[in-house]
């Protein structure tokens, strides 16, 4: 089974992720840990990937998919595999159902979350400088005000999490992935699920959506 999970940020992709794949026993792959994993190494994608990023330039696209296709012929994705937050526009999924051998992906899942929702959800992020765990000022709050339960860092607001830095994300978003959608309702793939619920909620849909193209 191969499935792509995409949605806005802040619509629980990660969450989700993790908590589909232990329940169907498949390899999670995000394309942001590849990049890192592969610098870190040294691959020569890793490599290639560090020249851009080094340079604030996106990774071509070549390089993310050979990533990707390179971690799905790893023996724990025989079983199959599901990628989180990638493809992220139209140019990526034709290239990425190219270059998958077998013929590309069984599921597509998009989680749908309003603007105020995901303005929320990320407006109230706390980040901490130390370790970089994360906190909400309403329903993950620290024990000591402003400060970090695990190393005692000072927790701060992220550009990327200031509100009108969201809206300019959210709209980006919406621009690149419209397309995408299309490409892939076209194909008989996408399944839309409502992801402004509890999180074990929003996994029974997410597993719901993929049992209705089997």
């Amino acid at each position: 089974m191969r499935v792509a999970l995409l949605g806005p940020p802040g619509c629980g992709k990660g969450t989700q992720g993790e908590i589909v794949c232990k329940t169907l026993a498949i390899a999670h792959i995000s394309s942001g840990d590849l990049l890192r994993r592969a610098v870190a190494a040294g691959s020569e994608l890793g490599r290639a990937a560090k020249g851009y990023m080094d340079a604030g330039q996106l990774v071509p696209d070549e390089l993310v998919i050979g990533l990707i296709e390179t971690r799905v012929a790893e023996p724990d994705c025989s079983n199959g595999f599901l990628l989180d937050g990638f493809p992220r526009n139209l140019e990526q999924a034709e290239k990425l159902s190219k270059g998958l051998v077998g013929g590309g992906l069984d599921h597509v899942v998009a989680i749908e979350v309003s603007e105020p929702v995901l303005v929320d959800r990320l407006g109230g992020r706390r980040t901490c400088r130390g370790c970089g765990r994360l906190y909400h000022v309403r329903w993950n709050q620290p024990k000591t005000e402003g400060r970090c339960d695990a190393c005692g860092g000072e927790l701060y607001t992220r550009d990327d999490d200031r509100e009108e830095t969201v809206r300019a994300r959210l709209v980006v978003y919406r621009k690149q992935t419209q397309p995408l959608m299309e490409f892939y309702e076209k194909l008989g793939l996408l399944r839309r699920v409502d992801g402004e619920a509890a999180p074990d909620q929003v996994s029974k849909r997410v597993l719901g959506a993929m049992d209705e193209r089997r």
